[in-house]
């Protein structure tokens, strides 16, 4: 029998070529016309495998497969993917297969915001490592594809959606952290609860020789604790603890089985808000779990600077500081921005591909923090109503993406800030999230020429 990758995106022509390299028979399957790489084609011919279009071939596809393979992007309870469970085939995720392929160690990362951030800081610290080490997942290439050459002492830092994490079955990884929870994806996932329990496989098979790292100042999250078998490692940037990893008079400290450790100060490190000392605290406790040294983690710490589009500085015109967001795709990562430029005087640019989310909480945190907010693309007449409802007072509606950045380039006056942080997808203007920001930057760039 052969088996079925579903989706020919990154992740899946990654799971595609290891599968061929494994002497499988692999059908790469896509609902629309697209084209591979010569070489992965040629590769997949040569197991008598392929790319499949269309879904006029999907059930004649199910009786020559025993194991259907997941992309991030396909939904898990589309028809096509309802059949062939009825039809009895293996469902897997992209991140499972690759979990089956490694014997090496994950530090796992999810949350609906910091993800990046996090990995980031985490892959920094596991190069410090006297092995092998890689960063992987919803971050960049397939994770599958990542840890193909790692050896078994590796360690693999891997950020993970609830879109990848829905079909594990074994994924167990050593150290499985969650950031946070709050409302997205509700698109494909309906509920928040829903959502929740995709998060929750992260650790779901993890048995009592793993570490759960769990943010103890959220809620929800904090409550996970009962549902591990790990060992379980809160942080907290509000409480002190008795054991984890917290803030103390603005040092990141380790408190883990009556040991303590400073590992610097807040003061230390480039990044900057609340948002921030939490992705800081949960890499901590990968790295420490990890066996990174406390010195190696305060000197990557020392040296990090922002991840792009994540409240990254571009520059200074008259006086003004201009602050590409970009990667703020909902509600609650534009709360963190706002929150952490804490002396206010924001011109905030948002709008973009609307996710249909609550606006109530940020509306009425815009109003507090924000001088003037400029609203653009598909969201903008919802944005706007939901503005004037929560009594924002400066609102100027954008009719183009270069419109909204002259508009701030000509309301902005010190000591304000320029925020592009636009709580939306980019897919109404632009193919994703990178390419709205780089055109953010490219046009205050030109505005400082």
């Amino acid at each position: 029998m052969s088996t079925i990758v579903y989706g020919a995106g990154i992740s899946g022509r990654g799971a595609a070529e290891i599968l061929a390299k494994h002497n499988e028979q692999v059908y790469l399957y896509n609902d629309n016309p697209c084209t591979l790489p010569e070489e992965l084609a040629s590769l997949l011919e040569s197991k008598n495998g392929g790319l499949i279009i269309g879904s006029e071939n999907w059930s004649a596809l199910l009786d020559k497969a025993d194991l259907l393979v997941l992309s991030p992007g396909v939904p898990t309870d589309i028809e096509n993917v309802r059949l062939a469970e009825a039809q009895g085939l293996k469902i897997i995720s992209e991140v499972e297969l690759g979990y089956k392929n490694y014997q090496g160690h994950i530090a796992a990362i999810t949350g609906t915001n910091g993800k990046t951030t996090t990995t980031t800081i985490v892959g920094e610290m596991f190069k410090r490592l006297p092995v092998k080490s890689a960063v992987g997942g919803n971050i960049g290439m397939a994770l599958s594809k990542e840890v193909e050459n790692l050896p078994a002492d590796a360690w693999f830092a891997a950020e993970l959606s609830s879109f990848q994490l829905e079909k594990v079955d074994t994924f167990a990884p050593d150290v499985a952290a969650v950031l946070n929870l709050t409302p997205d994806h509700l698109e494909r996932h309906h509920t928040i609860e829903a959502y929740g329990e995709a998060k929750k496989n992260i650790f779901k098979n993890q048995d009592a020789s793993k570490y759960t790292v769990l943010n103890y100042d959220d809620p929800t999250v904090r409550e996970w604790a009962s549902d591990s078998r790990g060992q379980i490692c809160y942080f907290s940037r509000k409480v002190q603890l008795e054991q984890g990893v917290f803030m103390q008079n603005g040092n990141f400290v380790i408190k883990w089985k009556n040991k303590e450790y400073v590992v610097c100060n807040i003061k230390d490190v480039k990044l900057f808000g609340g948002h921030n000392e939490e992705n800081i605290l949960c890499a901590i406790a990968c790295g420490f779990f990890a066996g990174v040294s406390v010195e190696d983690m305060a000197d990557v710490l020392k040296n990090f600077k922002a991840v792009e589009h994540r409240i990254e500085y571009v520059t200074t015109i008259n006086d003004v500081p201009y602050y590409n967001d970009s990667k703020a795709t909902n509600t609650d990562s534009v709360i963190k921005a706002l929150e952490a430029f804490v002396n206010g005087h924001i011109v905030l640019l948002a709008g973009g591909y609307d996710k249909m989310t609550d606006l109530t909480e940020m509306m009425n945190l815009v109003r507090e923090k924000c001088d003037c907010l400029i609203l653009l693309g598909a969201a903008q007449a919802r944005f706007n109503e939901a503005a004037i409802k929560a009594g924002v007072k400066n609102i100027r509606l954008a009719t183009s993406f270069k419109d909204a950045v002259d508009i701030a380039h000509e309301v902005a006056r010190k000591p304000q800030v320029v925020l592009l942080s636009p709580a939306c997808s980019s897919y109404d203007m632009f193919k994703n999230y990178p390419e709205r920001g780089n055109t953010f930057k490219n046009l205050v760039r030109a505005l400082e020429k």
